[in-house]
């Protein structure tokens, strides 16, 4: 998916910018495909992406991601999103009350989410927090 230029100004809109869905190899998902796309990510940990169309903190996320992306790649997610505003059954079925939302699986179960981007480091560590609950590890503080 691209991003399409504003017909006036030629500009990108930025409700409409994917470019970090493209950057992360984000695969779109809805809710008849959400289940199976979680199970074919197999051992790896899954992170889904809810945003929604003129979310300014969406927005947000993504310049912050594309902005350093190294080191969101070496958390060696398996990514996928999917637009509650289009899909709102999915924002029922997470009991997600805010976006942007990002949940964590693994083999199917839902370990955990970080609610907003609050920063790489406090992304990673929701990242390292879902990898113990995987392992079966206690929590880090």
């Amino acid at each position: 998916m691209s991003t399409s230029p504003d017909q006036a100004t030629g500009a990108e809109a930025p409700h409409q910018d994917h470019r970090a869905f493209e950057a992360f190899g984000m695969r779109e998902v809805n809710g008849d495909d959400i289940d199976a796309a979680i199970a074919a990510a197999g051992d790896k940990l899954v992170c889904v992406f809810f945003w929604g169309v003129d979310c300014f903190n969406c927005e947000m996320a993504k310049k912050a991601m594309l902005a350093n992306p190294e080191p969101v790649r070496a958390l060696d997610l398996h990514w996928l999103h999917a637009n509650v505003y289009a899909h709102p059954e999915l924002g029922r079925r997470f009991g997600l009350h805010g976006i942007p939302v990002f949940m964590f699986f693994h083999k199917g179960k839902k370990l955990g989410r970080a609610t907003g981007w609050h920063g790489h480091g406090q992304f990673a560590a929701a990242v390292g927090n879902a990898r113990l609950k995987a392992g079966g590890k206690p929590l880090a503080g």
